[in-house]
């Protein structure tokens, strides 16, 4: 009789223990999810959604996009992002973080089976790929698949499709995506996005395997592995005036004009936050703008709009007139989009030249 007691103690030990592992287990995991949901909004809803529905970043929460996307797919491509489009490198998230948000991700859809890749190369004939590709996959992803135009999905700017064709030439994709993820996409298609399936393209799977084999060999080439932005090292331009700040708006006025921005106005720079007899006449902000370019770089990022239009401050230090404006070059380093890369050099330019003329 007490050995009967004794093992049904023991039973009821292990299954109240068990209950209390797998109780546990779930609050662990809850908890991720949890803390991961947190990290999405964050650090990444600003461009994905708050619900991975897409935005200036592609859309995450999409059926075909999680059940053909790998865990470590996500997890290097949160890691290093895509150099020169619009996704940072997380590089201060640690490896826990990543799984939370990663985790977080995958519960928008729990029923979607993860799918594993293995690291095998396919080996096809790269140049057979390459005429393949630009017959018919560059006229989404673009030559050498730097990706479409544009960032995430449609807004209120024009756009060449409703979802942009993500950058598959660019070296962190390709070292984020196995050569079998790849094959597996193009063969299969994604549905609720304009990838077709290679069978609806008219592609073999000799075709696909070449086409792998031709992305592939993208990573290897030194324009792909030297994706730099060239940029002013200051956060801000400073220019010392010899006039005084009444002469120096005056300059800027006149420096405008030859440069085609139209003068918007000047204000003091505590306008609105004490009364107008207390503002200060030894600090101004002066506001130009070349609308024809406003609008033209709005289409490439909209992002943009955080230093247009051109604002420059001016300021009285003791016996001094500095006149000061944020430098293009470095903020657009910022953003990770090669696309502004030549728009922010025409307003570096131009705001130098504007400041240096309106000072000496």
């Amino acid at each position: 009789m007490l050995q009967n007691k004794r093992r049904y103690f023991l039973q009821f030990a292990s299954l109240t223990l068990a209950a209390l592992f797998l109780s546990l287990t779930i609050a662990i995991a809850a908890a991720d999810t949890q803390s991961g949901e947190v990290l999405f909004q964050n650090q990444c809803a600003v461009c994905h959604g708050n619900e991975g529905a897409g935005g200036v970043g592609v859309p995450l929460n999409l059926h075909d996009f999680l059940s053909t996307t790998s865990n470590r797919y996500l997890h290097q491509t949160i890691k290093m992002g895509r150099p020169g489009r619009i996704m940072p490198a997380f590089h201060t998230l640690s490896e826990t973080q990543i799984q939370s948000i990663i985790q977080y991700i995958r519960s928008w859809r729990p029923a979607v089976v993860i799918p594993e890749y293995s690291l095998d190369l396919i080996r096809g004939d790269a140049e057979k790929g390459q005429a393949v590709y630009d017959s018919t996959c560059a006229n989404c992803h673009r030559e050498k698949g730097i990706g479409g135009k544009g960032t995430g999905v449609t807004f209120s700017r024009p756009r060449d499709a409703e979802l942009i064709a993500p950058a598959i030439g660019n070296p962190a994709f390709l070292a984020a995506a196995s050569d079998q993820m790849i094959k597996h996409i193009i063969m299969t298609g994604r549905e609720s996005t304009p990838m077709d399936s290679a069978m609806a393209m008219g592609l073999k799977e000799e075709d696909v395997d070449n086409v792998v084999t031709y992305l592939r060999s993208l990573a290897e080439t030194d324009a792909q592995q030297q994706i730099k932005h060239s940029h002013r090292d200051d956060a801000v331009l400073v220019f010392e005036s010899s006039y005084s700040i009444e002469e120096t708006i005056e300059n800027m006025k006149r420096a405008s004009l030859g440069h085609n921005f139209r003068y918007v106005r000047e204000q003091t720079l505590n306008h609105g936050f004490v009364e107008k007899e207390q503002e200060s006449k030894d600090e101004y902000l002066i506001y130009f703008c070349n609308f024809n370019f406003l609008n033209r770089a709005l289409l490439v990022d909209p992002r943009i709009g955080m230093f247009l239009p051109f604002r420059a401050t001016i300021v009285k230090k003791e016996d001094t007139i500095l006149v000061m404006t944020v430098n293009p070059d470095y903020l657009c380093s910022l953003f990770n989009n090669d696309e502004l890369k030549q728009d922010c050099d025409y307003m570096s330019e131009r705001y130098e030249a504007m400041l240096e003329e309106s000072t000496f």
